[in-house]
């Protein structure tokens, strides 16, 4: 065979396997304690909240920056994933109305009044001139996907609430399945539908069932005769089928109890009490590599020694769930710390629980999703503009709200994080999913890391020209 045809034959298989293996590069599935791209390379979340699922149902910040400028400035440090919040209202809303979602005019006015709603639109439409009077409130959640999409920025849904508003508290309604906002019907239909509907993203890889559950205060009865595990698992089974049947690529994010902060009969494989069944993959039909357990954790807020002690809170969090990650875990999964977070200031990177639990995600090479990023908020709890000192950004959304701790801690988090992307984990890296974990942190890894489509192309090209050589040789 002649060089020049060994050359084309070469290249011309690099070039398909490239095109194959360009980025997202999905859909995703899990293998142990990894997630994979569909070439098998690890991939894992380095990523920030952006919530759109407070009154206004309209991804916050857009008064103050563009789509583009938001997304450019989260894509600055090498973040690889949002979670893009939504409320089931939306959806309820859009059913109700034949099927058409309402312009983001009358969302603004409807949530802020006449007046102020208006001036927040018009100030919209300048930093964002691609919309106009007909766009709606999910043309924005598309514009946001697309543009993350284009800058390869990986799209998780969250749906964090049934009714729109500020989460999280025990007594908003919210809770726990058949709580006074949380009907289960119009749940799995409002998870079918944006799971049908974000077919249309290329970078949508994951979905989560919701946010926070925990104990329904306002209703005594639902509260002691269905806040438990083995409730927990019927409800879990029919959302991850509605999300699966409507959209088979998706990754689904189970979230556990008390608000989200203990998973622990799944990673044990105990009794699902009351009941006596345990968790079964099987039980999931056809896609049980499809599951990542996510944890939240705010012991920085509910205080008690894990605020300040390292070595209990790392034991915690290992309890809590994280040991799915060790290679002799009874259920071994991927787990994502899907939100954690604290006050952004001068101080932060000084803050004992923020050094504590990103040391502990980078040991576990474990995912994460920091909350927040949102400056401010269109409107929270009845204040309009109102500040969130937690955002990384600052209150007009233009800059880091602490650059001491962004570019100090954050930064050499997110390149830790993203090191072991683009590689097969086939084996134990923080695998111990315990307080000291024995994987790599701090600079360890280019701030977005090799992709998989780059390493397969190298080795490709590498085959090529020993083939050149051979023939050259012979």
């Amino acid at each position: 065979m002649s060089l020049q045809r060994l050359l084309g034959m070469g290249l011309s298989t690099a070039a398909m396997s490239f095109a194959a293996a360009a980025w997202p590069n999905g859909p995703l599935a899990t293998s142990g304690r990894w997630i994979k791209d569909a070439s098998g390379s690890t991939v894992t979340y380095a990523g920030v909240n952006w919530p759109g699922h407070v009154d206004t149902m309209i991804p916050e910040g857009l008064q103050y920056q563009s789509v583009e400028t938001i997304v450019s400035k989260i894509k600055s440090i090498g973040i690889n994933s949002i979670r893009l919040t939504y409320a089931i209202e939306m959806i309820d809303q859009i059913e109700n109305n034949g099927g058409n979602d309402i312009p983001i005019r009358t969302a603004f006015t409807n949530a802020l009044g006449q007046d102020n709603g208006t001036a927040i639109y018009e100030k919209v439409m300048t930093n964002n001139p691609a919309f106009g009077d007909e766009t709606t409130r999910l043309q924005v959640f598309d514009a946001i996907a697309m543009e993350c999409n284009k800058q390869e920025i990986y799209v998780h849904l969250d749906n964090h609430v049934s009714k729109a508003g500020w989460c999280c508290s025990p007594l908003d309604g919210n809770t726990w399945w058949g709580d006074t906002y949380f009907s289960t019907a119009n749940w799995t239909r409002g998870l079918s539908y944006m799971a049908d509907h974000g077919k249309q993203w290329p970078n949508l890889m994951s979905m989560s069932l919701r946010n926070e559950l925990r104990q329904p205060l306002l209703n005594k009865e639902l509260y002691s005769g269905s806040y438990n595990w083995e409730d927990w698992y019927k409800y879990t089974k029919q959302g991850a089928d509605a999300i699966h049947s409507a959209n088979s690529d998706v990754l689904i994010f189970l979230s556990g109890l008390d608000s989200d902060t203990t998973l622990q009969p799944v990673v044990e494989n105990t009794a699902l009490t009351p009941g006596s069944s345990t968790f079964q993959r099987a039980d999931f039909n056809g896609y049980g590599d499809k599951l990542v357990l996510e944890l939240h954790n705010y012991a920085n807020i509910l205080g008690g020694s894990e605020a300040t002690n390292c070595t209990a809170l790392q034991g915690d969090l290992s309890d809590d769930g994280f040991k799915a990650l060790a290679t002799d875990a009874p259920n071994q999964f991927p787990v994502v710390m899907t939100e954690y977070g604290f006050e952004q200031d001068s101080t932060t990177p000084q803050d004992a629980f923020a050094s504590c639990i990103e040391e502990y995600l980078a040991d576990q090479q474990a995912g994460w999703m920091i909350w927040a990023l949102s400056g401010s908020y269109y409107i929270r709890e009845g204040t309009q503009d109102g500040d969130e000192p937690w955002g990384l950004l600052t209150h007009d959304w233009s800059d880091w709200r602490s650059p001491e701790y962004v570019e100090g801690k954050l930064t050499p988090l997110v390149k830790s994080t993203l090191a072991v992307n683009g590689t097969d984990q086939s084996s134990s890296v923080g695998q111990d999913g315990g307080s000291s974990g024995n994987g790599t942190s701090g600079d360890s890894g280019a701030q977005s890391g090799p992709r998989a489509g780059d390493v397969q192309t190298s080795v490709l090209l590498a085959l090529i020209v020993g083939l050149a050589m051979t023939c050259i040789l012979a």
